[in-house]
């Protein structure tokens, strides 16, 4: 599969700051790519260089297949960190002046922009200020404006912050649309909720480095497997059942619940079986599957305490 994004060895220096420090990944074509870091991370300053607004200190990135994404601009939709509309324009106004500054022609401009408002929620205040919209209608808005000329390469910078649930809803509903229609989307995020929902592929730096770079599944492959047990008597015959590494008591007030670290080939049902084999009767089993937001946290969350710290 091609490449629409591709960072090798780029790093980013402000004075003796290193802002990225020698990051490389790659975005496949037609991908949802979630990236992801804590407040600082360099995901900011990552995706500017990505956009060629900001330069790198060494390194190369190469965008839709060019060394500069200005080569390329106008395949490329971008709703950046800082979010801001002309207040005096209308909704439908200002989506279809972004879309034309992208080569696309005035009445086709209007006429995308009045369907994308309706299609989205906003149908009833196409014609309305700016400055009257709230302030998730607005970045809505913008998130539309960004899409309007038909983009093959999506960048949104925390498209997700400041909306209320519903509308986060819609901005994932946006970008599963972008995906069926094949156009390639890469969006920074702290809340791995909307990355965990809609991404197949996941970045995740910390302090400027690269923590990891795959499959969303590759990431929950990361922490060991769990279960969680409890019951009269279960200290007394873990000793003895194959395929447990380590066993400790829960820290979540439930008494008595231990949770094990068992081995990757360890079959959960067998696991269980050998339980009532042993003539323990359970009150409890369960087989835990880390969320993407415990793998994050086991990814970067030293890296993030002392940045905070900075």
């Amino acid at each position: 599969m091609a490449t629409a994004i591709e960072l090798k060895n780029v790093i980013k220096r402000f004075g003796e700051f290193n802002a990225v420090d020698d990051v490389s990944f790659s975005v496949k074509e037609g991908a949802i790519c979630g990236f992801l870091g804590p407040n600082g991370a360099g995901k900011t300053t990552s995706i500017r260089m990505i956009l060629d607004i900001l330069r790198p200190t060494s390194g190369s990135i190469s965008i839709l297949g060019e060394k500069n994404a200005s080569l390329v601009r106008d395949r490329i939709g971008y709703l950046p960190e800082e979010k801001g509309l002309y207040k005096k324009m209308t909704a439908a106004g200002i989506i279809a002046y972004f879309a034309t500054l992208k080569g696309m022609p005035k009445k086709e401009a209007r006429s995308i922009a009045r369907e994308l408002l309706q299609k989205y929620g906003l149908g009833s205040f196409m014609d309305h200020k700016c400055e009257a919209l709230s302030k998730g209608m607005g970045q809505k808005v913008q998130v539309l404006a960004s899409i309007a000329h038909s983009p093959d390469l999506v960048i949104l910078d925390e498209p997700f912050s400041g909306l209320d649930p519903v509308n986060q809803e819609v901005m994932e509903e946006v970008i599963r649309d972008l995906k069926s229609q094949g156009k390639t989307v890469l969006f920074s995020t702290h809340v791995m909720s909307h990355a965990e929902r809609i991404c197949e592929d996941i970045v995740v730096i910390a302090a400027g480095k690269l923590a990891f770079n795959g499959t969303v599944q590759q990431a929950k492959a990361i922490l060991p497997r769990r279960v969680r047990v409890g019951g009269e008597s279960i200290e007394e015959v873990i000793p003895s059942l194959d395929g447990i590494v380590s066993c400790t008591p829960l820290q979540d007030g439930r008494e008595g619940v231990l949770e094990l670290i068992v081995e990757e080939t360890t079959d959960s049902r067998n696991l269980l079986k050998s339980f009532f084999d042993a003539g323990i009767a359970l009150d409890i089993f369960e087989v835990v599957k880390p969320d993407l937001h415990e793998i994050f946290v086991h990814l970067v969350g030293e890296d993030a305490r002392e940045a905070a710290h900075r």
